[in-house]
């Protein structure tokens, strides 16, 4: 086809080729960083191999989580702190796998925006790629779309998505163990996490405060890098117990707080009965609750009230289990047990 004088390209059109292929070969490193036994984790190819045998399992399931990082993005892209979204965007997959007693094992990622700022995509990445270590995940692939006129400005989007695998035997709840009395077991939250803000957003508006305020609630930081706090993983000091067998139940605290997800994680026929005393309320919460005048009932319905995960556990394995997440460096206590329902 011959040349047009002041023909359209591509790049005319908004989309710049070179920046993505840029952006791959300065976040090949990063990915190189996250190899794990039973994948290589290398970048380019149009799929990745995952070997389970070379992982170690004999009877394995896979399991499968995708998320997002939500309106949190709004502030990390009006204030320029995007280094930890990515790690938001790991944990908010892999803690639903530990959820079901599941090894993260592959992670990839999707990135959208209307024009590819390389730098700043790269800071993203090495974010994703931190929360892979913590979680012990290969990132092998991903997808970098440049739209231009589907985000205005600045704006950007991710989603992640990851599988993970567990032995038939150690697949997470096990409803059949459960009984009255167990024991719930709180590990301590980084903060809001991924979850609930667009409520964040507008108590801060409500404020008065500018992001680059001081945090009411949190020495040396600005408002904004309080609240960009990634979230916690919890692989590293949660999965041995799971493996171990001393865990009957867990349950991830994202959108719809204490309230909605520990019933997700508890058989039928028994309740979870909080000890609303029995932990600290972390400053960010109160400050929020008293800035936006939400009601108790609407803060544990809608963020983790400072307890990131929850677990199940029997009364003879409490004290063992309490100890081993302590020195795993987790801020772990008892926030209440299973009652019959009714």
């Amino acid at each position: 086809m011959p040349d047009r004088q002041n023909g359209l390209t591509y790049a005319k059109a908004g989309v710049d080729i070179d920046a993505g292929n840029a952006l791959v070969e300065a976040i090949k490193p990063l990915a190189k960083a996250t190899r794990r036994a039973g994948a290589d984790a290398a970048l380019g190819g149009f799929g990745a191999l995952f070997d389970l045998k070379a992982a170690g399992y004999d009877d394995p399931l896979l399991v499968t989580t995708t998320d997002g990082v939500g309106t949190k993005l709004k502030i990390a892209i009006e204030t320029g702190l995007v280094d930890g979204v990515g790690v938001d965007l790991v944990a908010m997959c892999v803690n639903d796998l530990l959820a079901q007693g599941a090894e993260p094992l592959l992670f990839l990622d999707y990135f959208a925006t209307g024009k590819l700022d390389v730098a700043r995509a790269t800071r993203v990445v090495a974010g994703i790629a931190e929360g892979c270590k913590l979680a012990g995940a290969a990132l092998v692939g991903g997808e970098t779309a440049e739209m231009p006129g589907m985000y205005a400005g600045a704006d950007f989007d991710l989603a992640g998505f990851c599988v993970g695998a567990v032995n038939r035997a150690g697949v997470l709840p096990k409803l059949d163990r459960q009984r009255p009395g167990d024991l719930l077991i709180g590990l301590g939250s980084s903060g809001p996490h991924s979850n609930g803000y667009s409520l964040i957003r507008r108590i801060v508006e409500l404020s008065g405060l500018g992001w680059d305020a001081p945090a009411p609630f949190s020495e040396n930081q600005t408002l904004a890098q309080a609240l960009m706090t990634p979230t916690r993983i919890y692989i590293e000091s949660v999965l041995p117990l799971a493996k171990a067998g001393v865990i009957a139940g867990c349950a991830h605290i994202t959108g719809g707080g204490l309230i909605e997800n520990p019933p997700r994680a508890i058989a039928e026929g028994l309740v979870p009965r909080f000890d609303w005393g029995g932990w600290d309320l972390p400053p960010v919460f109160a400050w929020l609750a008293k800035t936006g005048g939400v009601s108790e009932h609407e803060m544990r319905r809608t963020f983790n009230c400072g307890v990131g995960l929850m677990l199940i556990v029997s009364p003879r394995d409490a004290e063992a289990v309490l100890a081993a997440l302590v020195n795993a460096g987790e801020a772990a206590f008892v926030c209440g047990e299973l009652a019959s329902a009714g």
